[in-house]
């Protein structure tokens, strides 16, 4: 079974509202989930995030892959730390053949 960490939407029309939550990756983005780890508030000014660290680390440490976004909210609360595998590889560019 692949679980995964990915924002699930509530809120009416134009003011959405998430939860972070983690979820078996085949179900549908509104479905039921396995756990709550916190929510996720765009609109407000600056934008709110909370999340539980300790589950968080718990399911992370239990293999659960977070999505992009949510991979970037846990970095902004300081649950995961920046790595050098997150940053994009440097090459070098390709030399033209003459």
């Amino acid at each position: 079974m692949a679980v995964k960490m990915r924002l699930t939407r509530l809120g009416d029309n134009k003011s959405p509202c998430y939860r972070i939550v983690v979820v078996d990756s085949r179900k549908a983005r509104d479905g039921e989930y396995i756990d709550k780890i916190g929510h996720y508030n765009p609109k407000a000014n600056p934008a709110e995030v909370v999340v539980d660290v300790e589950k968080a680390k718990a399911w992370i440490a239990k293999g659960v892959q977070p999505t992009e976004t949510v991979r970037s909210l846990l970095l902004s609360t300081g649950v995961i730390e920046k790595s050098a595998k997150l940053s994009p590889a440097k090459t070098n560019p390709k030399k033209k053949k003459k």
